[in-house]
């Protein structure tokens, strides 16, 4: 168990945290959910002991292990992978490495014999002889292939090092596990492992996400940061909406009753109270009066962007033909020989762990990258809008957002491109804001208005949600799901995925392509999901025999 007791946190005058008590129990995983700056991570930061607390304290059972997803990607650069999974469980790392010191020495003392005898009995105690294969377990199933176990951290790529860091949290059966954005930069895959990870978890969990899909499956309870208090709700995040929706609304209904009541007895004292017949009930309804208290409904501190994507043509019957595509980079053949016809209602999610597959198709059909092989067309009636991964190049300039936004917009009114940046949440002085010094999930709502404005009827998307926070995850879900156009994307949301795509194309690891009209969850049920997984448990065998 994990609480809170009175926890305050002031950062200058303003208090981030005030008298916060709540407790975390066994058993139960708690999403702890938020607006962008509530104070989520921080939280996670006081509950782990990184920060300190103005008032009040975190107490911990006693004997119990807590362990928390790392956010610095190099700090074990100088370890071997399996090293820094086994890093997980600190103990158990300290009793390996001092047991291979003394083996290492060439004059083993009797004391040696004694250290290495009670070294021995802990680490069989800790399970130190399955150590390597249960982080083995972990690193396959988040898709961190056993060619890798024994390579240097620093020779990862950063998907990479993100994958065995959750390893590292999971390992060893930690007590209390603190969870900070686990599902970045996974792949649906490894988001749907660690899905049935935590689901089968026996222990605490605190996790920050801003996968509501992956809230809804893991989460036993829901956390609400809102105001600098924390209200808990027993559930999963789905409820916790439709929870703190009707304790608005029944706040509401009781308010709108209190102040009819109060109305009424107004009108009363105002036409009696000179009446002396009439002025004792007056004077009471007076009385009763000034006891009628209104609740005190503070508006969410959540505020939720407008996106509406609306295509300025119709599109025609001919959207776009790709033949034979086919793309060798850095000698590794991500596309290989891939054809298909997209339709004039299509909404096509790629998917599949290959990520450099997926950009790279979406670069080539988007013009940013030629093929090795074969054509594609669009249609004479399509209008395309793209949105990068990397979006580095576009906001490497001295530009204000409203400059930026000027660039790429048919009307050239400083009105009009503001109403759209406006959509966004950029208000007021958040126009003259340099594009140059914005944050991650700033970037992404430019890109937003980019594409808003462009009146594209065929929209692009390269992993839209990363950098953005639940509210505009769901907003953005909401105009993907009504866009009357054509949609290609890629995203690890399995909500988005789930709620937007009426056909799912996969592209395998050696480049190929799956190809089906059907729905996400669908897809995952399909024989050929279950032919990959057959197919990949038996390679993953056979690595492990050879």
């Amino acid at each position: 168990m994990i609480q809170a007791n009175n926890v305050t946190l002031r950062v200058g005058k303003k208090a981030l945290f005030e008298d916060v008590n709540i407790k975390f129990t066994e058993g139960n995983c708690y999403g702890l959910i938020g607006a962008n700056g509530a104070g989520k991570s921080t939280f996670l930061k006081i509950l782990s002991g990184v920060l300190e607390t103005t008032n009040g304290d975190v107490s911990v059972t006693p004997g119990q292990r807590l362990s928390v997803l790392e956010q610095d990607h190099f700090k074990y650069d100088a370890y071997t992978v399996m090293d820094t999974v086994i890093m997980g469980n600190e103990r158990l790392y300290q009793i390996m490495k001092e047991k291979d010191a003394i083996y290492a020495k060439e004059d083993f003392s009797d004391e040696d014999g004694i250290r290495a005898s009670e070294l021995e009995a802990e680490f069989a105690e800790m399970d130190g002889w399955d150590a390597e294969s249960n982080a083995a377990m972990l690193l396959n199933g988040l898709g961190v292939g056993t060619e890798l176990h024994y390579n240097q951290m620093a020779d990862l790529n950063g998907n990479e090092k993100v994958k065995v860091l959750l390893a590292k949290a999971l390992f060893g059966n930690p007590d209390i596990l603190l969870l900070d954005e686990p599902t970045n930069h996974l792949d649906l895959d490894a988001i749907a492992w660690l899905e049935e990870f935590l689901i089968n978890f026996d222990n605490t969990v605190i996790v920050v996400s801003h996968d509501r899909y992956f809230l809804n499956k893991v989460c036993t309870h829901t956390a609400d940061i809102d105001y600098g208090k924390i209200q808990l709700y027993a559930g999963n995040y789905d409820f916790w909406y439709e929870s703190s929706q009707l304790i608005i609304k029944q706040r509401k209904e009781a308010n709108k009753k209190k102040e009819e009541q109060i109305k009424e007895l107004q009108e009363f004292i105002s036409r009696f109270s000179a009446n002396a017949s009439k002025s004792k009930q007056a004077t009471s309804r007076k009385r009763a009066l000034e006891k009628i208290e209104l609740d005190d409904i503070r508006p969410s501190s959540r505020k939720y962007p407008y996106i509406d994507f609306r295509p300025e043509r119709e599109i025609g019957n001919e959207v776009l033909t790709v033949e034979g595509l086919s793309k060798t980079i850095n000698g590794e053949k991500v596309l290989d020989d891939i054809s298909f016809i997209v339709g004039h209602d299509d909404k096509i999610a790629l998917v599949g762990g290959n990520e450099l597959a997926k950009t790279t198709l979406l670069q080539i059909l988007t013009g940013e990258m030629e093929p090795d092989e074969g054509t594609y067309k669009w249609g004479v009636t399509t209008s395309q809008a793209y949105f990068p991964k990397d979006n580095t190049a576009e906001f490497d300039n001295d530009y204000t957002i409203t400059d930026w936004l000027m660039g790429y917009s048919p009307v050239k009114d400083v009105t009009y491109v503001r109403g759209f940046l406006g959509r966004m949440l950029f208000a007021g002085e958040d126009g003259v804001k340099r594009v140059k010094v914005l944050s991650g999930g700033e970037k992404v709502r430019c890109l937003l208005s980019k594409m808003m404005i462009s009146g594209a009827n065929c929209l692009l998307f390269d992993e839209p949600t990363n950098h953005l926070d639940m509210e505009a995850i769901t907003a953005l879900n909401e105009g993907m799901k009504k866009f009357k156009g054509v949609e290609i994307f890629s995203c690890h949301d399995h909500q988005v995925v789930q709620t937007t795509a009426n056909r799912i194309m996969e592209i395998l690891p050696d480049g190929t392509l799956i190809d089906k009209i059907t729905t996400y969850d669908e897809y995952l049920e399909s024989d050929e999901m279950a032919r990959k997984r057959t197919v990949y448990t038996s390679t993953a065998s056979q690595e492990e025999d050879d």
